[in-house]
């Protein structure tokens, strides 16, 4: 059985590389892709937590299916918002996007 700490270290590595691509990048697509990365780097924490902690109670299995299905969603409004903008400026990079401007 893999230590409990290989997971945390990778979890830790995936939110951090999400948490990069949404300060660095300038594309919204590719920023709902990062924030995508951080979700699953919760998930990986959830289910590894339930395997140590509670053995064959699949708690954290259910919440990390809940966390994909919101995820889903958040990407299907995410898109759809995107389309949006693209439709209105001809653009998706953020800096472009200045609606709320004065």
């Amino acid at each position: 059985m893999i230590p409990l700490t290989y997971y945390l270290i990778f979890s830790a590595m995936l939110f951090c590389i999400g948490v990069y691509g949404v300060l660095a990048r300038r594309n919204s697509i590719m920023i709902l892709v990062s924030i995508e990365l951080m979700l699953n780097a919760v998930n990986i924490n959830l289910v590894a937590f339930s395997a140590y902690l509670r053995g064959d109670d699949p708690i954290g299995q259910m919440f990390s299916l809940f966390a994909i299905a919101v995820g889903a969603g958040e990407i299907g409004v995410g898109l759809a918002i995107i389309l949006n903008l693209y439709r209105l400026r001809n653009t998706i990079n953020i800096d472009q996007i200045d609606f709320l401007k004065w």
